[in-house]
């Protein structure tokens, strides 16, 4: 059954009061004796399975570890580099999160052994643990891309972990840059984080320059054979308003361009077909399951760069007692900040059965909702529902549960602006009445 977008934006704004109330009030104990969970990594996925997990069975005792002293979204950093929002506006305390676990720890995981159930940090802290959540996201591999080696990365950036030495950088180059130059951007094969994000890169910058710069040219470099999602709304709208296949087109798309080598000292691009000379390079590598899922040895599909999982429960299928969320896993689900606070909870829900000694629901549901800013005032979106199959053990696609805008629009700008603070508060627990500073 297709599902409809009003009904859609009301459950979304049911999660986000949800979450809410669950980020006012503590429901940790002082002395919790119940099962122990482990949490390492505080972001779309696990910070909504820590929340949900102690909603739905308080005595559990719950340890999220976090590296990161406040949460800063990736999801709209676009709109930091297009001049749309600062860092600030971006970035979100875990105060409200603290008060949901039994115990947050600002720290960084440095050994999972996986036999003793215990994990370490940098603080020389250690963990037992009943069960032990995977959320850390990608890592890079700067390796593949030849040229793009520590010299290289500090002028070079990439920019899809958000932050002052990423994003705050490339803004800045960007703002600097002279009307007339060259902006390069490279986009990896498939899979990599959020997929319809470079598209709206592009866009995005290409709408600033648009306004500040209007003889500054976008050249994408898209290692893929061609635009791996939304296809067609991207290219109406580079036609519309950056003037694609024309003479004075701001975006220059050229599909199946792997970079062969970078040359950061005289900022030269070399692909299989071109050398291209830029201003500005931003070069988004290929990635794999985020490093700490190598310390527990559960990344080892795909050539050992993703961790396969039991879609039911989301616990690896190699090691056993751990489960991998959000961008890390091996899945058909695109690698999105929807998919991650979604398959969160149900992860929770499973773990709650799993520790209450019953088996969790044999046909789960994911959903997911991806929006795209095509300018700094129209967007749109696809969606998507997958359900599990027992007998393929695999997620399929529901019929009629997908949906794609027909066309970007004014009113899709305003619905993913509900999407992105509902999320946020579901997520991170935010009050109701929180105010946020982002612009849309």
């Amino acid at each position: 059954m297709a599902i409809d977008r009003r009904d859609f934006l009301k459950a979304s704004a049911a999660l986000g009061t949800l979450g809410a109330l669950a980020g006012c009030t503590s429901l940790s104990t002082a002395h919790n004796t119940g099962p122990k969970v482990i949490i390492v990594g505080a972001g779309f996925g696990g910070a909504t399975c820590a929340r949900y997990l102690k909603t739905w069975d308080p005595k559990i005792n719950i340890t999220l570890i976090e590296a990161n002293r406040d949460f800063v979204s990736c999801p709209f950093s676009n709109t930091v580099l297009a001049g749309m929002n600062e860092l600030g506006d971006l970035t979100f305390s875990y105060d409200y999160l603290k008060k949901t676990v039994d115990s947050f720890v600002q720290d960084r995981v440095t050994a999972i052994d996986s036999i003793k159930r215990q994990v370490r940090t940098a603080g020389g802290l250690r963990f037992d643990y009943d069960r032990l959540i995977l959320a850390g996201g990608v890592e890079f591999q700067f390796d593949k891309v030849p040229g793009y080696d520590e010299t290289a990365r500090r002028t070079i950036k990439h920019a899809w972990k958000v932050g002052s030495e990423q994003t705050g950088v490339l803004r800045r180059q960007l703002a600097a840059m002279p009307d007339g130059g060259v902006f390069v951007m490279s986009i990896p094969k498939m899979p990599f984080r959020c997929p319809p994000a470079p598209y709206e890169r592009a866009c995005l910058i290409a709408d600033y320059f648009r306004k500040a710069k209007p003889r500054t040219k976008v050249v994408v470099l898209d290692g893929n054979p061609d635009i791996v999602v939304m296809k067609q709304l991207f290219l109406t709208a580079w036609k519309k308003h950056y003037g694609f296949e024309t003479a004075n087109s701001i975006i220059d798309y050229r599909p199946d361009n792997e970079i062969h080598q970078l040359d950061a000292k005289k900022m030269i691009v070399h692909t299989n077909f071109d050398d291209i000379t830029g201003d500005v390079i931003n070069i988004i590598p290929p990635m794999r399951a985020a490093a700490i899922t190598e310390l527990a040895g559960a990344r080892a599909s795909n050539n050992g760069h993703w961790c396969p999982i039991d879609y039911r429960t989301f616990e690896s299928t190699i090691v056993p007692n751990v489960h991998i969320l959000g961008d890390s896993t091996q899945s058909v689900f695109p690698k999105s900040g929807s998919v991650a606070n979604n398959t969160g909870k149900m992860c929770a829900t499973a773990l709650v059965e799993l520790l209450n000694d019953r088996w969790p629901d044999n046909a789960p549901v994911v959903t997911n909702t991806c929006y795209a800013a095509s300018t700094d005032h129209t967007a749109f979106n696809v969606a998507a529902v997958f359900r599990y199959d027992p007998a393929a053990k695999n997620m399929v696609a529901e019929l009629g549960g997908s949906g794609i805008s027909k066309q970007e629009s004014e009113l899709e700008f305003s619905y993913m602006e509900s999407w992105a603070k509902n999320l946020l508060a579901d997520s991170l627990g935010l009050p109701e009445g929180y105010r946020y500073t982002m612009k849309f």
